[in-house]
This record gives C-alpha cells, sequence and structure tokens, in this order.
C-alpha cells in the first residue's frame, strides 16, 4: 500500500562532535543503533510511510546492512548525504515524485519525538502546507552582541525540533534557492520564500544527541 506521508532522515554526520569513530547516528543505545530506533517511530506512526535515509558516501554499505537487518520487509531508500545539511535534504527531495505528498524531514539522532508531535506535524502540514514541532525555553536568557549582554524574555523565543513538515511541492520549490548559510534547518529554507511556518507543540525529550553527554541521558530515558 502506498502513504501520502514521506520522511527524509538525515544521517549524514560522522560523528565528530560526538568523539566517535563512528557517526553518532550508528552508535547503539540498549542495543540497537539511534537510526533504528528513529525509523521505527515513523514506521509506528504509519506503517506505510515512505522513508528516505541520508547517509555520508562512507557509510552507504553499513546503513544498508543495517536496514536489511532490522527492517527486511521494508522498501527503505538510501541516498548520498551531501556537503551540507541543504544539500542531503534536497537529494531525497528528489526521491518524491508526488508533488501532493507530505514530507517529513527528520534528524537522524533524535530518536525520542513522540508519536503525538509526529503526527501533529504531518496532519498540520496537510491542512496548511507546513509544519514545525517547537519547545519552550525554562532557562532564562542573555542576549550577548559584541560584548554586551543584556535580558531577553525567554517567552520570545523556542526550541525548534525536527519532523520539519511541508506539502512536497512547496519544500522542492524552496529547494531550488542557492544555498545559503542561514538556512539552519528547512524551515529557513521555505522562509526564504516568504513563507509563513506554522508552529505546533513538540515533545521535551525531542533532543537532538549531539555529545557524549546526551548518550547517557538517552541510556536513562530508554
Amino acid at each position: 500500500m502506498n502513504s501520502q506521508y514521506n520522511v527524509i532522515i538525515v544521517a549524514g554526520g560522522t560523528g565528530s562532535r560526538m568523539q566517535s569513530t563512528v557517526p553518532k547516528q550508528f552508535i547503539e543505545i540498549k542495543g540497537k543503533p539511534i537510526l533504528i530506533h528513529t525509523i521505527e517511530k515513523f514506521i509506528e506512526f504509519d506503517e506505510f510511510i515512505n522513508i528516505i535515509v541520508c547517509v555520508h558516501k562512507d557509510y552507504i554499505t553499513d546503513a544498508n546492512f543495517m536496514l536489511a537487518e532490522y527492517f527486511p520487509d521494508k522498501n527503505i531508500q538510501i541516498v548520498f548525504g551531501g556537503e551540507t545539511r541543504f544539500h542531503s535534504v534536497k537529494n531525497g527531495l528528489n526521491c518524491i515524485s508526488n508533488k501532493n505528498d507530505v514530507v517529513g524531514i527528520h534528524d537522524a539522532a533524535r530518536p525520542f519525538v513522540s508519536i503525538e508531535t509526529i503526527k501533529r506535524c504531518f496532519e498540520t502540514a496537510a491542512k496548511k502546507g507546513n509544519a514545525i514541532p517547537i519547545s519552550p525555553i525554562n532557562e532564562s536568557l542573555r542576549m550577548v552582541t559584541n560584548g554586551i549582554n543584556k535580558a531577553v524574555s525567554r517567552d520570545d523565543y523556542k526550541i525548534v525540533q525536527t519532523p520539519q513538515c511541508f506539502i512536497v511541492s512547496k519544500i522542492k520549490e524552496a529547494f531550488e534557492q542557492d544555498y545559503s548559510p542561514f538556512f539552519t534547518d528547512d524551515a529557513t529554507v521555505l522562509e526564504g520564500m516568504d513563507e509563513t511556518i506554522n508552529l505546533v507543540e513538540g515533545n521535551f525529550e525531542n533532543i537532538k544527541i549531539t555529545n557524549p553527554y546526551d548518550l547517557k541521558f538517552s541510556e536513562l530515558y530508554l
């Protein structure tokens, strides 16, 4: 069966910030690679979802073996990761032909996204054209500019998570723009076309595993 939903899982990193010999998305937590935990969440949300994984060229073989082991009955596509996240996502988008579909773009290193968050993102994007999950900031904030600092209201800021979901035609058009360092996520690419971004509630646990401390948190959480 086919689904109107697609997800591009960005797993193009090489593990430099994790101080690891393997990319963080391949590190095992509780006996299972982070990437596998992440994919399982989207299959739980929609068993027929079309899954595309962007992987660094040096780890294509490893990813193929891993996906064949854990998902022997799933046709998961693997594409080359690009020079930046922008280029990796663009490679993934090229695999989606139906422009009326919804595509979610998700960090491989976010295995704790909740099914409720995924559902809110996809369903809102289907209705409004796009949706990204956010989380409140609980700490006090100060803005530092040229050595001068001042307090700012934390209510004016939100933490941005993934999956960031879009109607395929819109996000494909956005990714035809030239790359800019300002494109820190997929929503900023769409904003480059003066599109309004719709915010939905994320879940606090949906952290991006980046450093060894995050791994310890992840083991405790699981």
